[in-house]
């Protein structure tokens, strides 16, 4: 899959360490999401129908992998 393999060369590229390649990952999405609230803010049509932002995450331990959604 070209996603894998490109997330793979990111990782290894800019980042020694998977796990922090994954914590910024979950901080600028954070991020991102502290933005659209603020931006919500002033302009509340922008977040209608999705005042509930979240990140989720999840494991298939079977499949070794970790979901962010």
């Amino acid at each position: 899959m070209q996603v894998d393999r490109l997330m793979d060369m990111i990782v290894n590229s800019l980042y020694s360490n998977r796990e922090v390649f994954l914590r910024e990952l979950i901080s600028n999405a954070s991020d991102a999401l502290d933005k659209a609230r603020f931006v919500g803010l002033t302009k509340p049509e922008i977040m209608k129908g999705k005042e509930q932002l979240e990140i989720r995450v999840s494991c298939d331990k079977d499949a070794k992998t970790i979901t962010i959604e």
